[in-house]
């Protein structure tokens, strides 16, 4: 069964390691809003447009869905 992107991306939280994806991942710990159990590359992306306000751009996103996918197969 595929975890959903949330699941994943809370494997790549890292408070002393700065980089794009692990702030990403940090900020979404405290979203509680998040649409924690989708898969849905879609919904992730406009939920993130209208309130990813920790998210400093949408290529981060991106980058992580990317990440997503591929350690997924």
């Amino acid at each position: 069964m595929r975890r959903s992107f949330y699941q994943w991306l809370m494997t790549q939280r890292d408070p002393v390691t700065h980089d794009e994806v692990k702030n990403f991942a940090n900020g979404t710990f405290y979203d509680q809003a998040f649409p924690k159990q989708s898969t849905d590359f879609d919904e992730l992306s406009r939920y993130l447009e209208e309130n990813g306000n920790y998210l400093q751009a949408m290529d981060i996103f991106d980058a992580a869905w990317r990440q997503y996918l591929a350690s997924e197969e």
